[in-house]
């Protein structure tokens, strides 16, 4: 009888990986009905992307997902067909050493159970229910070792996909700070190239405010995306340049990977979270969402904001030769494309 670990065995080396590497073979399980179990593990590799583990005839039957589990129906994610892991791997997390078979920090994503409907050698389907995935799954294979996973039963109540374009909104000049200053929050205004920053799957598609596709300017920034994963979001930002003696510039855009010293990308509002659209919640509702999410990494940050509290971030944006601040009304929607006088942008001089 064939040892479906055989693969398994041939790309570790026990002595110099912390993954399980039994040296018996698999005894195949009977039919678990609904208690077989999964687990999906995000795998900080060569790239970053989720392995789906299916409990199946005493292995895991195994598939590398890029972009992981697609959470609105009708969306295809490539599911590359890896090895059968043993049964161990349904707790296995950790560091595999730099150099070994898939060498970068792994760690569990979720676990569960499933029901399976079709198992053929071209084609599963399954109900996942697990801590942070439900759903009815295809995978079906497309050629040699890919294939797509597809959702298919309708998503969470609720749920919306994530739009393929938010327009920046713009402030509108201003002499002056508002009077009714209790009622507007105030961020510092920073000189730079306004970008819409997109993250999925820990990727990152990067737009400017005039919808210009720039990801590929900023390949420094990439590292957030996959920070950020699994969440996905639709964020509001400026690329800046912080020289050594505190100037701020516009970050624009390099080529061969090279990483300007003093790169921030700099978060100022949150569009879209999870599933839900954030443009109709008022803005000191979206910075508390914002801030919650505590995005904060070398080339990354959400810069504080003032609530009622004008004269002081004028201020603070005098002090750090910053051109002003945004003030911005507490109760204020988020405005597509739009420069509204609900957003207001004062000069610091």
């Amino acid at each position: 009888m064939t040892d479906r670990l055989d693969e398994y065995r041939r790309r570790r080396d026990a002595a110099r990986t912390p993954e399980p590497v039994p040296r018996a073979k698999p005894r195949p399980a009977g039919d678990d009905g609904d208690r077989a179990r999964f687990v999906i593990q995000q795998h900080h590799a060569r790239s970053l992307h989720w392995d789906l583990r299916l409990e199946h005839e005493g292995v895991l039957a195994s598939w590398a997902v890029p972009r992981g589990l697609p959470r609105d129906p009708g969306r295809n994610h490539l599911a590359v067909h890896t090895e059968d892991h043993p049964m161990e791997y349904l707790d296995s997390a950790g560091e595999i050493p730099a150099g070994e078979y898939g060498g970068g920090r792994m760690i569990i994503h979720d676990r569960g159970t499933y029901r399976c409907e079709k198992w053929r050698d071209d084609e599963v389907i399954v109900t996942l229910s697990g801590a942070r995935t439900e759903g009815r799954y295809a995978l079906f294979a497309t050629g040699g070792r890919d294939w797509m996973i597809r959702r298919t039963d309708p998503a969470p109540p609720g749920w919306t996909p994530m739009p393929d374009l938010v327009r920046p909104m713009r402030a509108t000049p201003a002499a002056g700070l508002p009077r009714d200053a209790g009622k507007w929050g105030y961020e510092l205004r920073w000189d730079g190239v306004r970008a819409v920053a997109y993250v999925s799957g820990g990727r990152l598609r990067l737009l400017s405010e005039t919808d210009e596709e720039i990801t590929g300017g900023y390949p420094w920034l990439r590292a957030m995306a996959e920070a950020l994963a699994p969440t996905e979001a639709v964020l509001d930002g400026v690329l800046v340049r912080i020289d050594g003696s505190g100037r701020v510039r516009a970050a624009r855009p390099t080529s061969g990977g090279r990483v300007p010293t003093g790169s921030q990308f700099l978060l100022v509002d949150l569009l879209w979270l999870e599933g839900v659209s954030s443009v109709d919640v008022p803005y000191a509702q979206r910075r508390e969402l914002l801030d919650g999410l505590a995005l904060a990494g070398t080339h990354w940050q959400t810069p504080p904001w003032f609530s009622g509290a004008g004269d002081e971030a004028l201020r603070t944006g005098r002090e750090q030769g910053l051109p002003g601040v945004v003030a911005k009304r507490l109760d204020s929607v988020y405005e597509p494309g739009v420069r509204s006088r609900h957003w207001l942008s004062v000069d610091a001089a």
